[in-house]
Formats: C-alpha cells, structure tokens, sequence
C-alpha cells in the first residue's frame, strides 16, 4: 500500500486534518497516511513548495502526495493530478506542483473529472482524498482525470549575481519554528563564485564572515566556557537541503527570539553574499 502524505494550511485547531484521515482509513483501512506539515501559512504557494521540495524525496517512490494549500477550484484554478520524479501529487493548478519540481519535467499531468464529485467549500476532503485512495488502490491517472497540459508555473525567488560576480543578492524563502531564516542561496552557487575568497554575508546591519555546516561547529570546545560562542549567538550554516540559513543558537523564537525576530527579516527580504 503507498504512503499517503499530507501537507496542508489547515492547522490543528479544527476538524479538518481528523477528518481527511479518518475518510482515508474508510476508504482504505490500511493506508499508511504521514503529516509532513499542517502549518503552512495560509495561502502561502512558495512555502508549501518549500516544504515539500525538500521532503518529497525522502518517501519512497509511488508515494502520495495531498496538497491541501489553496485548494478551491476556480476557472483559472483546477483540481490535477500529477505523476513527476515517481511521485503522485493531487493539488489544485495553483503553481506550487512547478515549484517543487522546477528542475524536473512531469511524467504526467491529467485535470481531475471525477464522477458526481461534492462542490462544497473542503474539497481536499471531497475530491482530493478520493483521488489518492484511486491511486492507492493501483488505479491510474487516466481513470480520474483527462490529460492536461496548461500546468501553471511560477517562478522561484532567484538570487542575483552582481558586481561581476563579486555579490550574490539572495532573498529570505523560509522561517522556521526556531525563528531560523533560510535564504534562497545555494551552496553550489555560493562556491562558485566564491573561488576561495573570503566573503562576509550581511543581513540587515549584521555581517558574518564564517558558515558551519551544523549549529554546534559555532562552539570553540578548545576555549573555556566564559570564552565560547554560545546560546544566543548568530550563526550562519549550509542547512540540510544546502541553503544558506542564519540561525541564532538554541534559540527560542516565543520567548528570547529568533534570527528573524532579532534581525528583523520577513519572507522576501534581502541577504546578500559580499566576496571580498
């Protein structure tokens, strides 16, 4: 039986998410159904893409994938299935299917026409489920839906390469639980265009001259404990899907704050990468 996963805006305050699972369980008793996120912010296409981007691969292949993030159907907005890299995701056309896989063509995408289907307001409960338990069963794209070929596609946020490639102009894509800022910057163009050089990353007026590759490398074990860095230190580090992330360390964002609260960054605002 495939894994069936779930990333939605729903939250966990209300009903929706218990009743998406237990229509799933109905339909197929023994589904095996993984939350990724219910905490997307509302509406929000390029963090669900985000999120998704960089967890999809890690399931194995023939995987479900339910996005339930801006999920009414409008003219310009239809409810598709998707087969792309061996995963099948059922989401509504709204961009966030050519955001996860904007390097990788889709094997198959079909307009979902299912019969008598409910016109209520939860159609992730009302469509999108009963397409996943289809696929679950062994069914096939065609079965559910008519070929299509308007798949719409946004862009992701590119950096800029300035100065004759002496700047990386980088915006923020990601705030974590910790408060954490990821940046759209990533390791593989970072050194490219570093050659060796020594470079400071400035975010607001703060400038960092080091990346880790984890949180603790912050730390000096060598020094005494009155010298090191520590809690509450801003770092910067390749996280683990090879962006460049500023991060504060153990750092709580609902009592001392995090690197987006303490260095006052929001989605979209600039990080730039000086090479010096």
């Amino acid at each position: 039986m495939a894994v069936i996963t779930l990333t939605t805006d729903f939250g966990l305050k209300d009903h929706f998410v218990g009743a998406i699972k237990g229509t799933i369980y109905r339909e197929l008793a023994e589904a095996k159904i993984v939350d990724i996120s219910h905490g997307i912010s509302p509406f929000n296409i390029h963090e669900c893409a985000y999120i998704l981007k960089n967890s999809y691969k890690v399931f194995p292949e023939g995987t479900i994938h339910i996005v339930g993030v801006d999920s009414e159907p409008t003219a310009e907005n239809k409810h598709i299935a998707v087969l792309v890299d061996g995963h099948y995701f059922i989401s509504a056309n709204n961009g966030v299917v050519s955001l996860i896989t904007s390097e990788i063509s889709a094997t198959k995408v079909v307009e979902i026409n299912i019969p008598n289907p409910l016109h209520g307001s939860f159609p992730v409960l009302d469509v999108f489920v009963q397409v996943a338990c289809h696929i679950a069963r062994g069914g096939t794209l065609e079965v559910v839906g008519k070929l299509f070929d308007q798949l719409k596609e946004l862009k992701e946020f590119a950096p800029r390469i300035t100065d004759n490639g002496d700047t990386i102009v980088g915006s923020v894509i990601y705030i974590d639980n910790y408060g954490n800022v990821i940046s759209n910057i990533r390791k593989n163009l970072f050194e490219a265009y570093r050659n060796g050089r020594p470079f400071t990353i400035n975010a607001r007026n703060r400038k960092i001259s080091e990346i880790h590759n984890t949180y603790s490398d912050i730390i000096n074990f060598k020094l005494e404990k009155n010298q090191r860095k520590g809690p509450g230190d801003l770092l910067a580090l390749f996280n683990s899907s090879d962006y460049i992330e500023l991060a504060i360390y153990k750092s709580d964002l609902n009592t001392v704050g995090g690197a987006s609260s303490l260095l006052g960054l929001d989605y979209r605002d600039t990080i730039t990468v000086n090479f010096l």
